[in-house]
C-alpha cells in the first residue's frame, strides 16, 4: 500500500466511522477506486485504522471511563450483545453479502429511514438528553436495531442512532450512545480480524500503518466534535439525502 492510499483511507475511516453513512461501504468503494484489492494485508491495515477510531472515542469521552459510570457500561454491553452474537454466528454468510449493489441499496434504504424518522420526530417526545438516563430495556432495543448494520451499507452508527431515537433519546443523546457503543463493536471486530491476519502485520510496511493510524485518529476525533456541534443546530435530513444520492450514484456507475 502506498502512503497516499493509507492517508486517504485514514481520512475516510475517520470521517465515516461515527457518521450515519457507513464506514464499511465507503471503504469498499474508495478502496476499489484506489485499485486496492481485498487482500489479507489490506484487511490488517483496516484493523489499525479502526483501532485509531476507538482511541478517538476514548479521548473525546474520558469522563465516562470512571468506575462511577459502571451502569452506563452495562447498558453498552447489553446493546452490544445482539450484533456480537449474530455477527459471530453468521460471519461467513455476512461476508458473502459484500457487493457494491448490496452496499448501494443499504445506503438508499437507510437514507429513506432517516428522512421518515425526521418527518415524524417530535422534540417533546424525545425527552432523554442524558445517555445515563436511558433504561436497560431501551439499551436492548438499540442493540437490536444496531444488528441491522451487519448488512453492508446500512451503517452501524446509523442503525444505532435510529434505534436510540425510536426509543426516546434525542438526537444528541442518540449520537453519544452510538459513539460509546462503537467501542465494543469495533474492539470485537478488530480483535477478531487481528487474530485472523496477525501474520500479515509482519509482511506489511510499518509506515503506511502509522500514517493510516494517525490520520484516522485525528480525523475521527475532529469528526466527533463537529458532528455533535452540527446536531445542536440541524437534523439528520442531510445525511438521509446524502445516503440516497450516494446509493443511486453507486447503482448508476457499478451495477
Amino acid at each position: 500500500m502506498e502512503l497516499y492510499q493509507a492517508f486517504i483511507l485514514g481520512i475516510i475511516e475517520g470521517i465515516t466511522e461515527f457518521l450515519p453513512i457507513s464506514s464499511t461501504g465507503h471503504l469498499i468503494v474508495v478502496s476499489d477506486w484506489l485499485g486496492l484489492e481485498q487482500t489479507d494485508q489490506n484487511s490488517a491495515f483496516e484493523v489499525i485504522i479502526q483501532l485509531a477510531a476507538i482511541l478517538a472515542v476514548v479521548f473525546n469521552y474520558q469522563q465516562y471511563f470512571r468506575l462511577s459510570h459502571w451502569p452506563l457500561w452495562v447498558k453498552v454491553t447489553i446493546a452490544f450483545l445482539p450484533i456480537g452474537i449474530i455477527g459471530f454466528i453468521f460471519s461467513d454468510l455476512i461476508k458473502e453479502l459484500f457487493s457494491v449493489q448490496v452496499v448501494a441499496w443499504g445506503f438508499i434504504i437507510g437514507g429513506i429511514i432517516f428522512l421518515l424518522l425526521e418527518r415524524f420526530y417530535r422534540e417533546d417526545e424525545h425527552k432523554i438528553s442524558d445517555i445515563e438516563q436511558m433504561t436497560y430495556k431501551q439499551a436492548m432495543w438499540v442493540g437490536v436495531a444496531q444488528a441491522f448494520a451487519l448488512v453492508p451499507g446500512t451503517s452501524r452508527a446509523g442503525a444505532s442512532i435510529v434505534g436510540a431515537m425510536l426509543v426516546g433519546l434525542n438526537r444528541k443523546a442518540s449520537a453519544e450512545f452510538s459513539f460509546l457503543l462503537a467501542l465494543p463493536v469495533l474492539a470485537a471486530a478488530s480483535g477478531y480480524d487481528f487474530l485472523k491476519h496477525y501474520q500479515e502485520f509482519a509482511d506489511t510496511s510499518f509506515t503506511p500503518l502509522l500514517v493510516g493510524f494517525v490520520v484516522s485518529f485525528v480525523v475521527a476525533y475532529a469528526t466527533i466534535k463537529l458532528f455533535m456541534a452540527f446536531l445542536q443546530r440541524f437534523t439528520f435530513n442531510a445525511f438521509g439525502i446524502y445516503r440516497i444520492a450516494f446509493g443511486v450514484v453507486l447503482l448508476a456507475l457499478f451495477v
